[in-house]
Parts: structure tokens; C-alpha cells; sequence
């Protein structure tokens, strides 16, 4: 039901028949034109949703800047970070979506602005009174040609309507969710791009290991080369040191591929053109790490992780959806009013206005107000249910971090230790080989078991520097990766 007021008649100037047709006509198109306008407003609720992450698969992209240069870029892991922050396709990602809620926030904000429009409109009619069935004997049938000007501006305002306020009100939530989004996707960059630069350094301890590994292998084949030309030992000996010598080289050709490939792989995450050479700078050595109690942990994570309060901003949102569907039963009061200037030419025209409120008020819609608060109360329901496993979540990935870390700071020990040993093995097998009293078998079982405990302990190095960083970003202070590298 619609009630109409219009200001009183002593209020309204005289206008000519011409322009009340006109007036008449402007309101009918102005009525239709609103229809579809209020039937938008009335789905907002069910058109908004809360920001996503960025997909996990875009954190590993970017969006290259600069050309190669000649000169190998010298790459510090502070450098490496900064420019995963402003070239990684995650976080890049996560900003334009940012960017998408504010003008979906200004948007639902016109809904309760007034709009104003000015039109200026310059009309040419003839009109054949006979073929639209007014015959009259004496009347003429054709009329004009003739035309008007019209110069006017048009205000419209949703005064009250607490489906818009709602709806304005959902979309800042949602555009502080976008805000808090963006800044997680800051600390998923930051993991990102320690994992690969680590990932790097792992390799290149790999390589040194190995490079070692091929020089004591090369000693060893020059004793048994030696030894089978003296007659003092079978060519078995240096068929196998030969064997165990040419497989460390093939592990070395791998290591140092895999080294090229996963920097290829950083200059992805970072933005570097996959030309540009670089090396890196800055080590990661091994520092234990003080266990933190589990329960501070848990309550520091769930008190600074951007994802959580960005799951809390949009479960605001749709809370106030919620309450936009409910809102849907009750009147709504606009004021539509217009003011111009209409004659046959500027020159000769006269001012005119009209003004009307319209309050409206719904009677029967039974089944759209109920279909639009179950499918509101179903996005609710569904919010809080994400966010209750959000902070599942976010308790499992502190506790997952720090057992990761409590496992790998004693594997760093127990490799360690192995390598030690592996070595002292290595180099009493080739003493007695050296001395005659053994053939060289053992030296080939002991190069064997070195290669195995260096590369365990560059992995478990590897895999404790990476679990700090794990243990960064699960407590939402990612950016203090220092810190946590270093083993405060």
C-alpha cells in the first residue's frame, strides 16, 4: 500500500495543460523507473558476501617488475620480503578485492543519500488527434507542429528505509573484512617467501656438502687406482670407488639444479624477471628455539591473526543481513520532487515544481519476507559456523608449529651427531684401506653413510627454520620473522 502526500494547492503554481502532460508524464516514468531500483535494494541482502582469501595457488605468482639487468643482484632476505609485499599475485589479489567492497560500501551508501539529477530537454510534437480516435466535428485533426523547452532538476530520496541502513551497515563489515584480509595475505607473503629463500639456502648447503662429498669420494678412487697398480688390491676396489665417485657427482648435477629451479621459483613469488640472476645474501644457521607455553601461544594467535578478525567483521555483516530481511516488513517513506523552468523557448517560460512523499507500507509478501530471512539466517548460520572452525584451526596450526619445532630441533641434534660419526667412520675405513688391512668396501659403505647424515641434516635445518616461520604467521606476527629465525 502506498500513501501519497503533495504539498497543499495554494503551494503549487499554475502550470499550462501542456506542462501538467508533461509533469504526468515525468512521474510515470520516474514510478516505473524506481520499481526495478527498490527490487534491487530489496536482494541486496542476498547479494553480499563475506571477502575470500586469495587462493593458496596465487601466493606462488607475481607480477614481474623492472627488466634484467647484467649485473647478479645481491638479495638479502629483508629485500626479498619486500618485494613479495608489493609484487606477490596473492597479496595483489587480496587488494583489489579490497578495493571491489569499497565501491560496493559507497554503492549502498547512495541508497540513503539523496540523488539529484538535472535534465534539460528540448521537445518537437504533431500530433493526429483523428487516428488517436478524437473526431469531432469542426476540431481540427492535426495539431503543431509545436514544442517546449524544459530545463529541471529532479530530487529523489529514500528518507526512511531501515533495508538500506542494514544493508550500508553489512557492507562496511564486509569492507573492514576486505581491510583484514588484505593485511593476512601481508603474512602469508612473508611466508611464502621465507619458505623459498630458505628452500635456497637448503640447497646451497646441499651442494657444499655434496662438492665435499665428491672431492673425500675423489681421494678414496685415487687409492684404490693407486693400490690396483701396485698390485695390492682387485680392479673390484676401483670399479666400486669409481661407482661410488661418479653417483656423488650425478647427486651433485641434481643438487644444483634443483637450486637453479627453486630460484627460479623465488623470482616468481617476488616479482624478479625470471632473466635477472641474483645470489643470496643472508644464511639461516642454526639457533634453538625456547618453547613458549602452548596455552599464550593459543590466546596471542587467536588475539592477532588478521583471518579471525576478518572472519569476525563478516559474520557482523551477515548478522546485519539478518536483521536487512526483517526490515523488509517494515514502511519505508521517500520524497521525490522536482524543480524546473518550461516555455516554448527560454525566453518565454515559467517555473514549476512538484513535490510528493510516498509512504510505503507492506501489506502481503509473505513468502518473499520469509524466503529472503531463512536464505539471510542460512548465510548467517553458515558464517558462524566457518569462524567456530577458523579458531579450530587457528589452535591446531600453533600447536602443529610448535611440535614441527620440538621435532626438528632434535633431529638437527641427532643428524648432527650422525654426520660427526659418519665422518670419523669414513676416515677409519680409509686408513685401514690406505694401510692394506681391508678392502674398500667399508670406505664405500662409510661415503655412503655420510652423504645420507649430511643431507638429513640439512633437511631437519631446513625443515626447524621453516617451522619458525610456521609458528610466525600461525600467531599472526609473520612480520617479525627475524625474531623467530633468530631463535628469540
Amino acid at each position: 500500500m502506498q500513501i501519497l502526500f503533495y504539498p497543499p494547492a495554494h503551494s503549487r503554481r499554475r502550470v499550462t495543460s501542456t506542462a501538467l502532460s508533461v509533469a504526468a508524464l515525468f512521474g510515470l516514468v520516474s514510478g516505473l523507473a524506481a520499481l526495478p531500483l527498490a527490487a534491487q535494494q530489496l536482494s541486496l541482502s542476498t547479494q553480499q558476501s563475506a571477502p575470500a582469501p586469495a587462493p593458496a595457488s596465487s601466493y606462488g605468482g607475481s607480477v614481474a617488475a623492472g627488466t634484467a639487468s647484467a649485473e647478479s643482484l645481491q638479495l638479502t632476505f629483508d629485500d626479498a620480503v619486500q618485494r613479495g609485499l608489493k609484487n606477490n599475485l596473492g597479496l595483489l589479489l587480496s587488494n583489489n578485492q579490497q578495493a571491489s567492497y569499497r565501491g560496493q560500501r559507497l554503492q549502498d551508501l547512495q541508497a540513503l543519500l539523496p540523488s539529484i539529477d538535472a535534465t534539460v530537454k528540448e521537445v518537437l510534437l504533431q500530433n493526429d488527434l483523428a487516428a488517436q480516435g478524437l473526431r469531432i466535428p469542426g476540431f481540427p485533426t492535426i495539431i503543431g507542429p509545436f514544442g517546449y523547452t524544459d530545463i529541471r532538476a529532479n530530487l529523489s530520496w529514500t528518507v526512511v528505509s531501515l533495508n538500506s541502513l542494514r544493508t550500508y551497515m553489512a557492507a562496511r563489515h564486509n569492507f573492514a573484512a576486505a581491510e583484514l584480509t588484505a593485511q593476512d595475505a601481508r603474512q602469508m607473503v612473508i611466508l611464502t617467501v621465507g619458505n623459498a629463500y630458505l628452500r635456497i639456502l637448503a640447497d646451497q648447503a646441499q651442494i657444499e656438502s655434496l662438492d665435499a662429498q665428491v672431492s673425500t669420494s675423489g681421494v678414496s678412487l685415487k687409492q684404490a687406482v693407486d693400490s690396483h697398480s701396485a698390485g695390492t688390491a682387485p680392479r673390484l676396489d676401483e670399479l666400486r670407488a669409481r661407482v661410488d665417485n661418479q653417483g656423488l657427482q650425478q647427486q651433485l648435477i641434481v643438487a644444483r639444479n634443483q637450486k637453479e629451479k627453486d630460484k627460479l621459483a623465488l623470482a616468481h613469488v617476488i616479482g624478479l624477471p625470471m632473466a635477472q640472476t641474483f645470489e643470496l645474501v643472508d644464511t639461516a644457521p642454526y639457533t634453538a628455539f625456547d618453547q613458549p607455553d602452548v596455552q599464550t601461544a593459543i590466546k596471542k594467535a587467536l588475539s592477532n591473526r588478521k583471518d579471525r578478525q576478518a572472519s569476525a567483521e563478516a559474520t557482523a555483516a551477515q548478522v546485519e543481513l539478518r536483521k536487512a530481511a526483517t526490515a523488509d516488513r517494515l514502511p519505508s517513506l521517500k520524497v521525490d520532487a522536482d524543480f524546473g523552468d518550461i516555455g516554448v523557448n527560454v525566453r518565454h517560460s515559467h517555473g514549476t515544481f512538484n513535490a510528493s512523499g510516498t509512504l510505503t507500507i507492506p501489506i502481503f509478501k509473505e513468502a518473499q519476507f520469509r524466503g529472503e530471512a531463512e536464505a539471510a539466517q542460512s548465510e548467517l548460520d553458515n558464517q558462524r559456523a566457518h569462524q567456530s572452525d577458523l579458531d579450530a584451526q587457528i589452535e591446531a596450526d600453533v600447536r602443529d608449529a610448535l611440535l614441527d619445532i620440538a621435532s626438528s630441533q632434535q633431529q638437527v641434534e641427532v643428524a648432527h651427531s650422525s654426520v660427526e660419526l659418519s665422518t670419523e667412520i669414513l676416515s677409519e675405513a680409509q686408513q685401514r684401506y690406505a694401510a692394506g688391512v681391508s678392502d674398500n668396501l667399508a670406505v664405500s659403505e662409510a661415503q655412503q653413510s655420510v652423504a645420507q647424515a649430511n643431507s638429513q641434516y640439512v633437511n631437519s635445518l631446513y625443515q626447524h627454520n621453516v617451522a619458525k616461520l610456521n609458528l610466525a604467521r600461525a600467531l599472526g606476527v609473520a612480520q617479525n620473522y627475524k625474531e623467530y629465525l633468530g631463535g628469540k
